[in-house]
């Protein structure tokens, strides 16, 4: 970070003041570009940029680089003073030295797009003079019943959390059901539906596979007609995910799919078919993370077993073991769930 705040001050972009630096945000010419603001506009109505230390910077919206320390924080040395980065630096640096000076995609919630990220970009490329990143998925937030999660309201979740009530696969499917930059809403009735839509699809694709494996080689070959049936539906799934990851829409055309599958193959249906609309079902489950393969069923006596392994993993701290086992039960269709009484198990 002193590195790359020392490039930035050789070029002109920064500039100390007692010991604070601070980034000349007019002196680059593309801030705004990516939450759409105008410079000129910012200093009327916006107070993200406007903070302490306004006395002394050049401009109002020039923003800190590096801070002296206050009294009793901790600190570090630096050519300025003792003290410690702002906290947009921090970012630009950890992306440089993992990723190198341009990325492909950058990701993060909605509300860090301003100013954090548009930061991140003026002191990226004001430092290497290199597009810092080409593309930006920025996510909408999650609600848990129509109210914004927070830990103030108590209703904050982590995903460990709801893997003690769900199989995770159907978290995961549940998050897939909207575009990453709408708004999602959690709750017990939307989980409970999203493991309905995702029980149907994984039954589809278990029924594919049985009944081709009862049949025995016929030699027959697939028609024109029931492949572009099929490519049918992998092109509907493959628009919605060039459109900007539409997984919404890709899932409704898996559902398409499997609503023709339930329909229209049987016992009668030429392995031909039944091969060819496995493998693209499988295929499209593959992009968007779903397991399609039949679970082994496990007995009472192994669910204790494991429970009473991960029991003294906890109880000798190896919490890695302790959270592979509940995986590994997870994967099997058994849920765990830690209460005052001792461990319960269900399956999911």
């Amino acid at each position: 970070m002193i590195r790359m705040i020392q490039t930035l001050i050789d070029k002109g972009f920064a500039y100390n003041v007692n010991g604070t630096v601070y980034y000349r945000t007019r002196k680059f010419a593309g801030y705004g570009k990516l939450s759409g603001k105008n410079i000129d506009d910012l200093r009327a109505g916006n107070r993200e940029l406007q903070v302490t230390g306004e006395g002394e910077k050049e401009d109002p919206l020039d923003f800190v680089l590096w801070k002296p320390k206050k009294e009793g924080e901790p600190y570090w040395e630096s050519p300025w003073s003792d003290g410690r980065p702002g906290w947009h630096i921090e970012c630009s640096v950890m992306s440089q030295k993992y990723l190198g000076d341009e990325i492909d995609i950058h990701g993060g919630g909605e509300d860090l797009i301003f100013p954090h990220h548009e930061n991140e970009i003026a002191q990226s490329e004001a430092a290497t003079g290199k597009p810092f990143a080409h593309y930006w998925m920025h996510n909408a937030f999650l609600t848990i019943d129509k109210v914004k999660m927070s830990k103030s309201l108590g209703n904050f979740f982590t995903v460990r959390d709801i893997s003690e009530k769900y199989d995770l696969q159907v978290l995961r499917f549940f998050m897939l059901s909207a575009h990453y930059r709408s708004p999602l809403n959690f709750s017990a009735e939307l989980m409970d539906g999203a493991k309905s839509g995702l029980d149907r699809i994984v039954s589809a694709a278990v029924r594919l596979s049985e009944l081709n494996e009862q049949k025995e080689a016929d030699g027959s070959v697939l028609s024109d007609e029931d492949k572009q049936t099929a490519d049918a539906f992998v092109s509907k799934f493959e628009t919605a995910m060039e459109d900007d990851f539409n997984t919404a829409d890709a899932i409704s055309a898996v559902f398409e799919m499997v609503r023709y599958i339930n329909a229209s193959l049987n016992e009668s249906s030429s392995q031909a078919v039944l091969s060819y609309y496995h493998d693209r079902l499988e295929a499209l489950c593959e992009v968007l993370g779903i397991n399609t393969s039949v679970r082994e069923e496990l007995l009472d006596a192994d669910i204790e077993a494991m429970i009473e392994e991960r029991q003294a993993a906890r109880k000798a701290r190896n919490f890695a073991r302790a959270d592979e086992i509940r995986r590994e039960l997870q994967d099997k269709g058994i849920l765990l769930e830690d209460t005052k009484e001792g461990v319960k198990w269900k399956k999911a």
